[in-house]
C-alpha cells in the first residue's frame, strides 16, 4: 500500500479551503436551525453553534464519499484494478473492492477492448467507442454546461486512452467543481 504524505504548508492550506468551503454550508444550517440570519450564527449557545458545524461537516463527509466512489468508478472505467485503487487509497485490493464494489466491472474488463465506455468527469459525461469505419476511437458527450462535443473526424484517435483524453479535455472545459466553472482554474 502507499502512504501519500503532504506537506504541513498544503495541510494548511487544505484546512483554509475546506473550512473556506463550509462555512456558507454551516451558517445555511445553523439559519434553517433557528430561523436567525446567517450572518448571526454565532450569535448562540456555542454547542449548538458546534453541533451545526459537526452536521455541516457530516454534510461534506457524505459528498466526499460520493465523489470518491464516482473517481473510483472512472478510474475503474479507465482499467485500472482494484488493486490500483487500494494502492491509491492506501488499504488492500480486498477493501477497494469492499469499499467501491461496482467500479471495477468484471463483464466490461473481460469485454474486447472495443466495447463502449462512458466516461463522468467535471459534471458531464461522454461515450467512448470504436468506429469501424474511421478505424479508430471516436468520443461524443455533453458537459456540465450543457455543451455538446464529440471527436473531430479529421483526427485518427488510435487508442481508447487517446480518446478519453480528448473526451476529458472537452468535459474539462466545459465542467464544473462544486458548482464552478473549471475554466481558468490553475492546474496544481
Amino acid at each position: 500500500m502507499v502512504s501519500i504524505e503532504i506537506t504541513s504548508a498544503e495541510r494548511v492550506a487544505l484546512t483554509e479551503a475546506l473550512c473556506e468551503a463550509l462555512n456558507p454550508l454551516a451558517s445555511a444550517v445553523r439559519a434553517r436551525e433557528t430561523g436567525l440570519p446567517e450572518e448571526r450564527m454565532w450569535d448562540a449557545d456555542p454547542a449548538e453553534v458546534a453541533l451545526s458545524v459537526l452536521a455541516a461537516w457530516k454534510v461534506v463527509d457524505e459528498e466526499v464519499e460520493r465523489l470518491t466512489a464516482k473517481a473510483a468508478r472512472t478510474a475503474g472505467a479507465y482499467g485500472a484494478s482494484y488493486e490500483r485503487m487500494g494502492a491509491a487509497w492506501g488499504i488492500t485490493r480486498q477493501g477497494a473492492r469492499k469499499k467501491w464494489p461496482d467500479a471495477v466491472n468484471r463483464s466490461a474488463a473481460a469485454a474486447p477492448e472495443w466495447e463502449p465506455v462512458t466516461v463522468e468527469l467535471f459534471g458531464g459525461s461522454a461515450e467512448l467507442a470504436w468506429d469501424p469505419a474511421r478505424g479508430g476511437w471516436r468520443w461524443a458527450g455533453q458537459g456540465a454546461d450543457g455543451a455538446h462535443g464529440e471527436a473531430d473526424g479529421a483526427l485518427s484517435l488510435t487508442t481508447r486512452e487517446e480518446a478519453a483524453a480528448h473526451a476529458g479535455a472537452f468535459l474539462k472545459e466545459h465542467g464544473t467543481v462544486s458548482g464552478k466553472p473549471v475554466r481558468g482554474r490553475k492546474a496544481s
